[in-house]
Formats: C-alpha cells, sequence, structure tokens
C-alpha cells in the first residue's frame, strides 16, 4: 500500500494504527482505546525530527544550530507534512470516523499530518528505519532549499505579529470569511485585520492555508518582505 513511497511494506498491525483516526475508535464505542494512530504519532514526532535533523547537519554543514532550526521548524510543521501526505494519497487512505469525515477530516492538515509521523513511526518500529530515513530524504528534505532561501514567506505570521507588536503591542486577527465547496474539498476564505482594516483577504485548500496566505500579502504590505 505505501511500498511505492518507502520501498519496503513496515508491519500490516502498525500500518493499521498509524492509518486510524481517533474518531473511528471513539465512534465504535472504545473511548479509551490505544487502537488508533496517537501513540504512534508520539514516536513518529521523534522520528521525523532525528532523521530531518541528521539530513539538515549533513546537507548544511557551515549552518549555526539556529538556522538548521529554524528550517526543521517548517519542514515538521502540519503545513508541509500535509503537504506531502496529499502527494503520497494518504488523504483516501486514512480510517476515519463518520462525523469526521462529514467534517471534512480527510483534508484536515493535523490528520494528515499526525497520520504520516504515525507511519514513520510504524516504519521504525518494524525494523525498516532506512526506509523512514529514505522517504524523508525524498519527500522532505527537498522543501529545505525553498523554506532557506523564502524563509519569510513561510514564517509570515510571526514576522506580521513580530511587527504589529512591535509597533503597540496589539495582534492581527484572522477572521474566516467564507467556506465554500463540499465537505471533502472546502475552500477558505480569510481576511487579516488590523486596527478595524481588512489588510488582505486569501484563499486556501484551510484555515491555516489561507491565513498564511493573507500574512504574506500583508507582510508586502507593509514591505516586511522582499519577494
Amino acid at each position: 500500500m505505501l511500498e511505492e513511497f518507502f520501498g519496503e511494506p513496515a508491519k500490516e498491525e502498525l500500518l493499521t494504527l498509524a492509518l486510524t483516526h481517533p474518531s473511528y475508535t471513539k465512534e465504535k464505542g472504545e473511548l479509551d482505546s490505544l487502537e488508533n494512530y496517537e501513540r504512534l504519532e508520539f514516536f513518529g514526532d521523534s522520528v521525523l525530527k532525528l532523521f530531518t535533523s541528521k539530513l539538515l547537519y549533513e546537507t548544511y554543514p557551515d549552518y549555526p544550530e539556529g538556522k538548521l532550526s529554524k528550517i526543521r521548524s517548517i519542514l515538521v510543521s502540519d503545513f508541509a507534512l500535509s503537504k506531502i501526505a496529499f502527494e503520497i494519497g494518504l488523504d483516501k487512505k486514512i480510517i476515519l470516523g463518520h462525523a469526521e469525515e462529514k467534517q471534512g477530516g480527510r483534508k484536515r492538515e493535523s490528520n494528515l499530518a499526525c497520520s504520516l509521523e504515525a507511519i514513520l513511526g510504524a516504519y521504525y518500529l518494524s525494523g525498516k528505519e532506512k526506509c523512514a530515513e529514505k522517504f524523508i530524504s525524498k519527500y522532505v528534505l527537498p522543501m529545505a532549499s525553498d523554506i532557506d532561501e523564502h524563509f519569510e514567506k513561510y514564517n509570515a505570521k510571526d514576522v506580521l505579529q513580530q511587527y504589529t507588536q512591535g509597533i503597540d503591542k496589539t495582534l492581527p486577527v484572522y477572521n474566516t470569511v467564507s467556506v465554500v465547496g463540499p465537505a471533502h474539498a472546502p475552500v477558505f476564505e480569510v481576511e487579516v485585520v488590523w486596527h478595524d482594516e481588512v489588510i488582505a483577504t486569501c484563499k486556501g485548500k484551510s484555515k491555516k492555508e489561507a491565513q498564511q496566505e493573507c500574512a504574506y500579502e500583508a507582510c508586502k504590505k507593509f514591505n516586511l518582505i522582499n519577494e
């Protein structure tokens, strides 16, 4: 199922856990069940950070710790991981409860990111840690060069927040203007407001994506980011 991306199969029972969202076990009446991805996601998060750190350390031998940490923070974010999850078709494989399915959970960034981390944990615990590292090298690391070159773009929300707080200690506010389209593929329109003025309005496949685009546009208007 996933071996085309990882090179080899992992233990089937672990992969099933990695693909099972907590909403599924909850609907089955297993409120305290461990039969979902949460424990594996906890472990897989460390696997992801370990190999991402190793690969960044080897790829950028002249970079100090602070710069490596900034790049890694974006690489291991839900935003980045969900893009990879979509690329390998994980949105079609994740096992959801009925309510979560209806609410668009198959496209939710956090669900996909957690499941992907759980899969990395499953491969490591299957004795296939090299497969996990190769996957990260092939799908995660290539984003590093663009993040390195355009870090402000990926970190626009923080850049904008620091700017507004530096002026008068206030924060920009993100409002969801509309949500259109089917539940499995919604499009969010979001505006960013500061001092009761709409600075930018953007659309995205998730609230986070739309907010990030808004922040980026706002940063450009305030000349905080050079394209």
